[in-house]
């Protein structure tokens, strides 16, 4: 298999691992940080200005953010075999700090430059350590799916594998980052939940 194919299929498994992280973690956020997470609040800045948010309805919109939120996963997992190859070490270990070299490229580098979102730096901190987290849950089911598909695993490799792809059954379910409601003190807060890619009905 293409070596930038297979980065993209981990990649994309790593974002289904990723996606389920961060519908966790979300709930354990203090009530004033339950605001939109970064998916959807760049799908919002990125698609707005184009109306085309605005033309859709909810379940669109939730369509939307997880196209981008999927797509952008497997673009940067495409890119992971060349920096596998190049430092090498353990799946796992590679593999987690390619998903925080990510992050900090991300939400340190090109999202601030262009202005989409202000910089992690100013970001409450639980929800920097939630997104850091997600990072590193998508880095290391990146690594191991990548080393799988490349046929160069070891047994704990192959343990882990198993572990990394019980996400993919979430596939025919996944999460959505729906809109925004009102929480207590005036803030917003994000609903997660799951519903159907095929129907998309209500959870």
């Amino acid at each position: 298999m293409n070596q930038y194919a297979a980065g993209a299929i981990a990649g994309l498994a790593g974002t289904v691992a990723m996606t389920a992280a961060m519908r966790i973690m979300f709930r354990a956020l203090p009530e004033r940080d339950r605001y939109p997470l970064p998916p959807r609040l760049i799908t919002e800045r990125v698609v707005g200005p184009t109306g085309l948010m605005d033309a859709l309805e909810e379940p669109g919109r939730r369509d939307l953010t997880l196209a981008l939120h999927y797509g952008y996963g497997a673009a940067a997992g495409a890119l992971y075999p060349v920096v596998a190859q190049r430092f090498g070490g353990p799946a796992v270990a590679t593999g987690i700090g390619y998903g925080l070299a990510v992050w900090g490229a991300s939400y340190l580098g090109w999202i601030p430059a262009l202005r989409i979102l202000t910089p992690a730096t100013r970001h409450p901190p639980a929800r920097n350590t939630l997104m850091l987290a997600a990072h590193v849950v998508w880095g290391a089911a990146t690594g191991v799916t990548a080393a799988v598909l490349a046929g160069g695993r070891d047994a704990n490799e192959k343990g882990l594998a198993r572990v990394a792809a019980k996400p993919l059954e979430a596939l025919a379910d996944p999460i959505r980052f729906e809109r925004t409601t009102s929480a207590f003190g005036g803030q917003r807060s994000i609903q997660l939940s799951y519903g159907s890619v095929i129907s998309g009905g209500a959870p």
